[in-house]
């Protein structure tokens, strides 16, 4: 076959990126950037990437249908859209058409994947076409990069199933069931394995993208982490740049960085072969101030001494749910790799370490806790096989699998433990009597180990020395709650940072907030009077080069919205 030369117009990216093989597959121009071993070979290249088979024709749904309705929301029913259409597409080719026609008629155009994003990034009153990768789900092993595929609209249980059952591998992405690859990958992603594994970006190898280019043309380009590829900044980029901002990700290729094996099996983490589950809660109505404090002291004392990799904990995650009294418990739940040596002395340690001087009993979690539902069996931890442990994780979450709820949310990365100043201001505001809502929490997350081994540069990801992060957030049902639930949320979070002008600043303390848990209040400077953007609050000092990637793949600013990342100023 004869292929075009198809050669860069001004503001493109470097011709030797498009120059070093390409191929036309449904009309898509897909270039790739660097020779990927195979298996067996450090220089041997894969035949060209192909754009993807389509498994039915893109299908455009509008207002008049009957399904309309519920392709125009996401998980979080406070955001709504009305657009002109629905694409629903299957392929990569069908991507880079809908972008193309979208681009051609000046329309907004959103990407949806899961269906999780916290804020109205997706479904908003500007959107007029909504691009859903939903049916994009496949997992599969390509032989030609050695690695793990994973379309752009796959969820993390079609991820886990695939890899586990047939190869015997995981990535160290998050819990819930129904979660998208495709914003939660580009975000960072961490979950239950992250003190082990590190974040799920520390594994990916490549990304496929359609992007727009300088001469409005949609086209669809594949980067690796390799050293010698010209495209290697777009595959960085998509290491804990956030999603919605370069163009839209049809593939993601996984492959543990210093791989060598030559079975697909070698090439990521096995996860545990069994966990031990643990549930335990302390009833609010005997927890003083006091014993409050000393839990919430324990859990970030404990945090801060195992914060580094290669010690006897890198197994252990553990939640603490400081729900709102109305709850009526503070819940704590805890995984722990089983097959490390001594692992349920380590873990009854672990749980001694932050109970110690707290006073209260610990009991067995009796009410939904967080995004859990009740787990009275876990009071004495439980062994359960990896997927089992997963599974029941990933779909016991009442809160995160229920469609009609309307929440918000804001967060912090953690260095050093709570003060006790802090720990006061979330006390009172989650013993106020003047609002009672029972999914209004702030939950404290096991972060660090494996996860602080890679530089801060090394990824997009910058949060590289943390402890544990905090997740400030309300669940609710009715639009009528909307202003109650917003106004404590934004009261218990910008008193908890009050000193530094309502946010988690990077300082001794803190050091931030997480793009995937997106807070648009941290554009408003009545609301963030720190004088720090939000764009640093997110990606630290790789904001500069993020803009960088933003101006060579996206130069017209194509894919955006409330906090994308932005163009250069000139």
């Amino acid at each position: 076959m004869t292929v075009p030369s198809l050669s860069p117009a001004a503001g493109e990216p470097p011709a030797r990126g498009w120059s070093r093989r390409r191929v036309l597959s449904g009309g898509a121009a897909v270039a790739v950037g660097a020779a990927v071993p195979a298996a067996g070979s450090a220089a041997a290249a894969p035949a060209a990437v192909e754009a993807g088979a389509a498994a039915f024709p893109a299908v455009s749904i509008r207002p008049h249908d009957a399904r309309y309705r519920d392709l125009v929301s996401g998980a979080n029913q406070r955001w709504t859209a009305r657009p002109e259409s629905v694409r629903l597409v299957s392929s990569g080719e069908q991507v880079r058409e809908a972008v193309q026609q979208a681009v051609d008629a000046g329309k907004r155009l959103t990407v949806r994947g899961g269906g999780h994003c916290y804020e109205d990034f997706v479904f908003n009153d500007a959107v007029e076409t909504v691009l859903d990768l939903s049916e994009m789900n496949g997992v599969r092993y390509d032989e030609r990069f050695h690695a793990f595929e994973v379309q752009g609209g796959a969820t993390l249980t079609d991820v886990y199933e695939r890899l586990y059952k047939a190869y015997g591998v995981v990535v160290p992405g998050g819990v819930c069931y129904s979660v998208g690859v495709g914003g939660h990958v580009s975000g960072g992603g961490w979950g239950m394995l992250c003190r082990r594994d590190g974040l799920v970006v520390d594994h990916l190898y490549a990304v496929e993208v359609v992007v727009v280019d300088a001469r409005r043309k949609a086209r669809v380009v594949v980067a690796t982490r390799e050293e010698d590829d010209p495209l290697r900044e777009l595959w960085w980029a998509h290491t804990g740049g956030g999603g919605g901002n370069f163009g839209v990700v049809t593939r993601y290729w996984f492959r543990s960085p210093g791989a060598t094996g030559g079975t697909p099996g070698s090439l990521l983490p096995r996860p545990p072969a069994e966990v031990l589950l643990s549930a335990v809660s302390w009833p609010w109505e005997q927890l003083t101030e006091r014993s409050f404090t000393r839990l919430v002291r324990n859990y970030g004392a404990w945090h801060e001494a195992h914060a580094t990799a290669g010690g006897p904990y890198d197994g252990l995650v553990a939640n603490l749910s400081l729900s709102h009294r109305s709850h009526g418990q503070i819940g704590l739940l805890t995984q722990m790799d089983a097959t490390s040596p001594n692992a349920r002395e380590l873990l009854d340690s672990f749980l001694r370490a932050v109970s110690d001087g707290v006073g209260a009993p610990r009991g067995a979690v009796t009410e939904a806790m967080g995004e859990h539902g009740p787990m009275p069996e876990f009071a004495t931890p439980q062994r359960l096989p990896w997927l089992q442990a997963t599974r029941y994780l990933g779909v016991t979450n009442s809160v995160l699998v229920d469609p009609t709820l309307r929440g918000d949310h804001k967060s912090a990365y953690q260095r050093r433990n709570l003060p006790e100043r802090q720990i006061a201001t979330i006390h009172r505001h989650l013993t106020r009597t003047d609002f009672a809502n029972p999914n209004a929490m702030v939950l404290l997350s096991s972060y660090g180990a494996a996860v602080n081994s890679v530089p801060r540069t090394a990824t997009a990801s910058v949060h590289r020395d943390s402890a544990f992060k905090l997740l400030y957030q309300a669940y609710w049902h009715s639009a009528a709650e909307d202003a109650a639930n917003t106004a404590w949320l934004r009261e218990v979070y910008e008193e908890t940072y009050a000193e530094t002008g309502g946010v988690p600043l990077s300082g001794a303390d803190t050091d931030g907030c997480y793009v995937n848990y997106p807070d648009i209040d941290l554009n408003d400077p009545a609301r963030n009077r720190s004088g720090v953007p939000w764009s640093t609050l997110y990606y630290g000092e790789n904001y500069p080069r993020l803009q960088q990637v933003k101006a060579t793949w996206d130069p017209t600013d194509f894919f955006r919205h409330g906090q994308s990342v932005r163009l250069p100023e000139r």
